[in-house]
């Protein structure tokens, strides 16, 4: 099983609108997700500022638009053993990368990337931008960064993993 863990800083916007979008198209693609299945689909924040809160409406208004219901997901935040128990652990942003890089014993490391580095049509982009304190078309942005990304890694996954 491939375990996936998407992050950011509060769990409530980037991390769970790729948690149900990577969902989405995994589902798409015949790959279920679950604890009986192939891969194991997750997301948490670095920080604990909403814990157990459900995604930002915004942010499941937009997931929604799109036909992608996040409005069951709650908020938590990155535990120690995440990173044992992970394969790939997922940053929207540097930020949160580099706070998970100086909690992660050294030896898994190697399982934290930036999300953004998966897609195949951001040449050049790195981040996916927080929408938090901007408007509808700042979440429209990250969801289309986020869908960018969702896509490339599900096809690193199927070329890496035989799923």
């Amino acid at each position: 099983m491939v375990k996936v863990l998407f992050v950011c800083l509060g769990n409530i916007c980037r991390s769970p609108t790729a948690e149900g979008l990577f969902r989405f198209h995994a589902n798409n693609a015949g790959i279920k997700d679950g604890f009986t299945q192939n891969l194991y689909i997750d997301s948490a924040g670095t920080a604990g500022f909403h814990m157990a809160a459900p995604p930002d409406k915004r942010a499941q208004l937009t997931a929604l638009k799109f036909g992608v219901d996040i409005g069951d997901l709650q908020a938590r935040k990155v535990a120690p053993q995440d990173y044992n128990d992970f394969d790939y652990i997922l940053a929207m942003d540097e930020d949160n990368m580099s706070k998970m890089l100086q909690n992660c014993p050294t030896e898994h490391q190697h399982k934290i990337h930036l999300f953004m580095t998966y897609s195949e049509t951001s040449p050049g982009i790195t981040e996916v931008p927080d929408p938090y304190y901007g408007d509808k078309e700042d979440f429209d942005k990250a969801y289309d960064f986020i869908d960018r990304a969702a896509q490339g890694f599900l096809k690193h996954l199927q070329k890496n993993h035989s799923l």
